[in-house]
């Protein structure tokens, strides 16, 4: 142990990195054999078919984007308190959701409850996320390299009031849920260099800092 900003932390986020990024290869994994062919050998049967691929598909996005950005997160961390071991746990709960709720959604793709518990859960989990950047640049201290790549998370923030404003537009038309959900992946595709520069810094190459 090692003594943080004002609180014991653990030094290394090797572990908590290889334990999310098997929990997440999991949930693939299960969202995957979920996900099931065609009832048929047909065209009819592949556009039945269609709507199931696309939702398989924003939920595969959806844990994607999680443990690539979880990923850059961690590889920015030298110090673990047990704060972010917990905000990390309940991330990993709320994602483990995902494929219940992706179920849910591909057998009754057009009611309101179902597509609006995509957004609880995804909501649940950009919340603890948020939490779990929060706890670590407690950890780390205000002047550490997390602190300056995540700087105001303004697209952390941006998800979050994307998120809850699907809850209740949600029961107006699922397709205004399911654009807010499209729109907030967008966001996240875009490539997010805030760690990539700050490490390029710190090596002495600030090359392709655009």
């Amino acid at each position: 142990m090692s003594s943080g900003p004002g609180r014991s932390v653990t030094t290394g986020a090797g572990r908590l990195e290889a334990f999310s990024d098997a929990v997440m290869a999991v949930i693939i994994t299960i969202l995957a054999l979920e996900l099931r062919p065609p009832e048929g050998s047909t065209w009819t049967a592949v556009e039945a078919w269609w709507p199931s691929l696309l939702i398989y598909l924003l939920a595969f996005v959806f844990i994607a984007i999680y443990w690539n950005n979880h990923h850059h997160l961690l590889r920015a961390t030298e110090r673990i308190s047990g704060a972010a071991m917990w905000a990390n746990m309940t991330l990993l709960f709320w994602l483990s959701l995902a494929p219940v709720v992706t179920e849910w959604i591909r057998t009754t793709p057009t009611e309101a409850l179902p597509v609006a518990s995509f957004g609880v859960v995804a909501l649940g989990a950009a919340a603890s996320y948020t939490w779990l950047i929060r706890s670590l640049i407690r950890a780390n201290g205000g002047d550490s390299m997390i602190a300056r790549a995540v700087a105001s998370d303004a697209k952390g923030y941006a998800s979050l009031a994307l998120y809850a404003s699907a809850l209740p537009l949600a029961a107006v038309s699922v397709w205004i849920a399911y654009a807010l959900y499209v729109a907030v992946a967008v966001i996240w595709l875009i490539p997010d260099r805030r760690f990539t520069r700050l490490e390029q810094l710190e090596d002495g190459n600030p090359t392709d800092l655009r």
